[in-house]
This record gives C-alpha cells, structure tokens and sequence, in this order.
C-alpha cells in the first residue's frame, strides 16, 4: 500500500510489538513482561478491549464442546484450569457456577452423551449427566419437560473487559508500552534468508516502529493484517453478531446458573445464564456479515432470542430487560485456532480466528505464544521484579458502611453518588481516569465502573460523568466522548444559528 510520508518516520525499536489490545494481546503483553523485554501494545482505537472482548457472554468455558486433537480443544482445557488463578492475580471478579447442557428430548440426551465423551478424552473435570428432575430441582425456573442435562463443574462466568483492562495494566506496571489511538497500516519487511523473509517493524499512523517479534492479534480484522503479508489459510473471516437482552439485576425469578441448550454446528445456541454483576442474560444469536463495525440489534434478531430463551426458561418475560446489545466475533468458515509463525517469515507471529472459547483460552494461548516467541530467537529472561498481581480500585458499592466512612475520609469524593442505580461515587470515576490504563470516555468508565449500566441506562449519570471527564483531562464538554472518535455528547453552536435559536 502507499504509506505517507510521515508515517515511515522510525519512532522506536522494540524486542515485541503486539498489535490488538484485546482480552487476548492484552494477556499476551502481561505473560511477556515477565521476562526482559522491551515490549509495545498498540490499538486503533481510544481503549483497550473494545472489540469482541467488550460484548460477548463472558463465559468461562469447562471445554468439553470444543473438538478433541483441534488447537482449540486442547487450549480451552489448559486454559480453564489456569483462569481463575489469573482472575484472583488480577483482582478481577469470577463465579465458579458450573456449565449446563439442558436436554428436552430423547435425541438431546443422545448429543449430551457425545459431548461427555468428547470432554472426558480431552481431560475435562467432573462431568456428568444429571437426570431432569435433578436438573429443575438445580434450577427450578428451566423447563418442565427437560430430560437431563450434561453439568460440567468447572464452567463459570467472568468479566471479560475488565479482564482485559486488568492485564494490560498489570502488563504497564511491569514495563509494557501501551499506545492507544495507534492503528496497524503496514509492517516493515526485510530480506532474512533464501526461503523467508523477516517482518522488522510496524507501519502506523503515529510512525513507524521496529521490532525483533511482531505478533498480531487483532480480532475481527487479522484477515487484513495477513493480506498485507500475503499470508493465506483455508479460510475467511466474517463478522457473526450476537445480539443480546440485559435483564435488571433486581429482577424475581432469575436464574443462578449457566444454561445452554444443545448446540449445532454453528453455534452453542441461545443461553440463560446468571453474570458476575448479578444481572441475567439472554443470547446470543449467530447472523454473519461483512460489515465489522456493524452493532446494530435487529428485530428479527430479538424475536429469535425470546423464542430460544423461552424454550429453556419458559416464564421469562421481557418486562425487566433493561437493554439490549450485540457483539461481533470472528466468524465464518473457520475450523480452528491458528496461532502460528508461519513458514515464510521470521519474527512473525500470527492468531486468527480466536472465537469461543477464547477467553476461557486465553491464558493457555499466552503460554503458547510465549513459546512461539521463543522459537523466533528471543533469549526470554525472567525479570527478578515482576510482579503478577494488581489490585483493582475500590467498587464503593461492595464495601461495609464502615469502610465506606473509612474511604470518604480519605477522599470526600467518594461521598458524592455520580450513578444511583449501580451506586457509583464520583472517586471511583477519577480514579479511573487516573488509572495505569486510563479511561477516557464515557463507555470505558461504564465498562470499568458499571455506571450507566442499571435501569436508568445513563439519564441521571450522564451529564455529570460529562463534567467530571472534562474537568479531569482537562478539555471542553464538547470534546467529551461516549466511545470513539465522532461520537461527542455535546457539540458548539454553528454560526449559522443565531443564540437561542
């Protein structure tokens, strides 16, 4: 492609640049700033994980479904028996709640058979298949008419953005690089040897930067990165949208357990499932498109989910949804994980078509890659001051009465309820903006805080969250944005309209 001038400036030389800081490069950089390295995180966009990693169901697969002697197969395994350590490092909320696969017929109990099968020969832990009754007696709002269900004990729920948040500051803390706002145009690529060439670097819109191991990790787009390499699989990647229902935690009648129905080849299916925050969720669909930046929730997408969702939990109602979203995975014609060097290039590493159970492998994949890193010549070191733990900021709303006092104390801030609904104070917010990985919209505080998140949807918190950004970074109200750029609250009067008009 024709790269501007100025973006060809070389503005650093790095051991490892990772381009993608989602759940999955942001655990990467975290494994590798354990050892001496050098190592840049860059996104495209104003904050960590806002791709696949912020909208999805946040489930921590058991990895019985996943096939057996796939990459995916063997990854999701490792990686549930490494996640909830990760989790209690990083100070990141999980429930181990169990995973089950609710059968309605016969021909169902006949698939629930075949799954535990496929998860014994891969090693996962104590599954089973419980009758009906002992099913509805787990759960007494699934279907009446259920005939068993496949439990797998080790299945559970997580946050996955603040995940992703939590490692990539844990990952800044022990000496990463972290450049937002940064996209990937073009790689620098020099002769190595007879049959490969070597990927020096990273071209971006901030310049140029070199590096001994580039691995790209980029979601929904590591087509394009691999058609700037002329790198070609047996495969294609589309957008799948999921779309989803958020229910209000203070709904009656919730389920306290993961609950899938029988899958199908395309999908795990339309679940109910309990979260760590406490509301319920519904979803998600499957529709693939071109589109990646397509989040729009379809009529016909919602239909579907209150259609599936009632044939596991038929008293749902949608009278206490709350809000409705959807999230893009990496979809298509995909048979497996690819994290791999390929053949042709040194100091490459390439993932591609990270989808479920991504974040239940995520930890295993980091593993992977740091082997692969390894393998491309880097004499790994261990640091003798890494540090694998980061502690999260206060959530005021956990916290007894007396700490609560305790922390109003120290700071009146935390006096001061910004969001009434989640009961976020305006310390947590600045502490937040303040962070090791800033948040600076509106959407990165949400994610971070819960704020907006409860029935109100944002109408009472909004315009002071507003005037709390601004103040704090120290820009107009005008600059203040709710995700990405173009997506201002509060735009300046045009000369064209006269003042109050």
């Amino acid at each position: 492609m024709d790269i501007k001038e100025e973006y060809k400036e070389v503005k650093g030389k790095y051991d490892v640049i990772i381009i993608g800081a989602g759940l999955v490069g942001s655990i990467i950089a975290r494994r590798l700033s354990q050892y001496e390295l050098d190592i840049l995180l860059i996104d495209k966009e104003p904050d960590v994980g806002t791709g696949t990693s912020k909208a999805n169901t946040a489930i921590v697969h058991a990895g019985y479904d996943s096939p057996f002697g796939t990459l995916r197969g063997k990854l999701v395994v490792k990686g549930n028996r490494m996640f909830y350590p990760m989790c209690e490092e990083l100070d990141v909320p999980y429930k181990i709640t169990g995973t089950y696969v609710v059968a309605l017929t016969d021909e169902d109990l006949k698939t629930l058979e075949k799954l535990m099968e496929n998860g014994r020969k891969k090693g996962v832990p104590g599954l089973e298949i419980i009758s009906g009754e002992e099913m509805r007696r787990r759960e007494p709002l699934v279907n009446p008419e259920t005939t068993g269900a496949l439990y797998a004990p080790t299945g559970g729920v997580s946050d996955p953005f603040m995940l992703t948040v939590a490692a990539a500051e844990n990952a800044v803390m022990n000496g990463t690089d972290l450049m937002l706002e940064t996209k990937a145009l073009d790689f620098v690529v020099e002769p190595f040897s007879l049959h490969k060439k070597k990927v020096a670097g990273v071209v971006t819109n901030r310049g140029t930067f070199l590096a001994d191991v580039t691995i790209a990790s980029a979601g929904l787009y590591c087509d394009e990165l691999m058609e700037k390499l002329d790198i070609k699989y047996d495969f294609y990647v589309r957008a799948r949208k999921g779309e989803y229902y958020v229910f209000d935690k203070a709904k009656k009648g919730s389920v306290h357990n993961v609950l899938f129905p029988c899958p199908t080849p395309v999908t795990k299916g339309i679940l109910v499932t309990t979260t760590v925050h406490g509301n319920m969720l519904l979803g998600p669909t499957a529709y693939e498109l071109k589109d990646k930046e397509d989040t729009s929730v379809r009529a016909e997408g919602l239909a579907e989910l209150r259609e599936g969702a009632k044939r596991l939990v038929p008293s749902l109602e949608i009278t206490d949804v709350i809000r409705v979203f959807a999230g893009l995975r990496a979809g298509g014609f995909l048979h497996d994980f690819i994290i791999e060097a390929p053949a042709k290039y040194w100091g490459f590493i390439n993932l591609a078509g990270i989808e479920s159970p991504g974040m239940a492998s995520s930890p295993a994949i980091a593993e992977y890659v740091e082997n692969l890193v390894r393998e491309q010549g880097l004499e790994l070191r261990k640091k003798k001051d890494w540090n694998p733990i980061r502690v999260g900021r206060p959530d005021f709303s956990e916290l007894s009465p007396e700490e609560q006092a305790i922390l109003i104390e120290k700071d009146p801030r935390y006096g001061r309820i910004v969001c009434r609904c989640e009961t976020v104070t305006e310390g947590e917010i600045v502490a937040e903006i303040h962070s090791p990985v800033p948040a600076r919209t509106y959407d990165a505080l949400k994610r971070r805080t819960w704020l907006g998140t409860g029935r109100c949807q944002g109408g009472f918190d909004t315009p002071r969250v507003i005037e709390i950004l601004s103040r704090e970074l120290g820009i107009p109200p005008t600059e203040v944005i709710k995700e990405s750029w173009g997506s201002n609250f509060l735009t300046r009067p045009t000369k064209d309209v006269p003042e109050g008009g």
